[in-house]
């Protein structure tokens, strides 16, 4: 799929040749939603608000950001939030709460990294709503659920939706997998509640998301800290396995760093030889890639942390939508 991915942002011949599969995928995606819509195929509700986050496409479009945004947002307001996630690229098929000191291997980098940030409990499981069941038994006092890259997950009935878009990449060439980046056609945003735009490119109606980072924390030693001019002028190594490495690299430019870039496919499980560069002063990881690379990192491994930065319109309309549920929302 990795290798896919170049051709799905310009028009190749490899296009032509994928169109009938792609054509494919589509109709059994819309009678698969047209199956649950007709409730022939059976979805379930929670006796909580479900807030979706995902995308339509492939790759990385900042969920994960967005995600831990709501939570902290939500809990400002005085709710508990859980997250559930599937949890890829972890071992886990049964629900599982994520902790601090869990592993990728097991529970998948995404959640390891929400739950490292220590804002509101994590839980995986291929089951989402086995999962979101679970949790809230575990935590009666849920009174939310954030579902982190469920849009397709229909299965589990929600109240809100949030489609996130790469600005830059939008929807690449229009098509659906295999053919294009689409997991469903660009039409299924008419019937989410939002569309959340990260960096820029937003058009009329959807709402803008910005991640931002300053500082870098040692991945061994998270306290210390240091500003983007500390590494300016040294040998510096960038890694980048999320959706959309070129994100990672042109902010480390605009925070004036030159490095020497290192993408690799998303989720990918790192070993101590393929970080190992000649003439490197400081290694400088995503957040995403860092939780798999602690048992083995050293001192110069360093970490951006980013945030996401929401429009205050976005937390409005999530707060009037489940209002209704008992919630509070002032």
């Amino acid at each position: 799929m990795h290798g896919l991915q170049h051709h799905w942002y310009r028009y190749t011949p490899l296009l032509l040749v994928s169109l009938p599969v792609s054509w494919l995928f589509g109709a059994l995606a819309a009678l698969r939603r047209w199956l649950y819509r007709k409730n022939i195929i059976a979805s379930h509700r929670l006796p909580v608000p479900v807030i979706v986050v995902g995308n339509i496409s492939v790759g990385g479009t900042g969920k994960t950001p967005l995600t831990l945004a709501l939570a902290a947002k939500l809990i400002e307001f005085g709710m508990h939030p859980i997250i559930v996630s599937r949890g890829y690229g972890g071992s886990v098929p049964s629900p599982t709460e994520v902790h601090e000191d869990s592993t990728a291997r097991r529970c998948g980098d995404e959640p390891l990294l929400m739950a490292r940030r220590n804002i509101c409990p994590v839980w995986i499981g291929r089951d989402r709503v086995a999962t979101a069941l679970a949790a809230r038994q575990a935590h009666p006092e849920c009174d939310v659920i954030l579902c982190d890259d469920g849009l397709q997950h229909y299965r589990l009935q929600r109240d809100i939706e949030l489609v996130v878009v790469d600005g830059k990449r939008r929807f690449g060439n229009g098509m659906l997998l295999p053919a294009g980046p689409l997991r469903e056609p660009v039409s299924r945003l008419r019937n989410v509640d939002a569309v959340v735009v990260n960096g820029d490119g937003a058009l009329s109606g959807e709402h803008t998301m910005r991640l931002h980072g300053e500082l870098f924390h040692n991945l061994l030693n998270p306290s210390k800290t240091l500003p983007a001019h500390c590494f300016q002028g040294l040998r510096l190594h960038a890694v980048a396995g999320i959706g959309n490495p070129r994100r990672y690299f042109d902010q480390l430019h605009a925070m004036g760093l030159n490095c020497t870039e290192h993408p690799y496919p998303d989720h990918h499980a790192y070993t101590p030889d393929e970080l190992c560069f000649a003439e490197c002063d400081a290694l400088l990881l995503t957040e995403k890639d860092a939780v798999k690379c602690t048992a083995f990192a050293d001192s110069h491994y360093w970490v951006l942390r980013v945030e996401a930065q929401i429009d205050t319109q976005l937390i409005e309309l999530i707060l009037r939508k489940i209002a209704p549920h008992g919630c509070k929302a002032a």
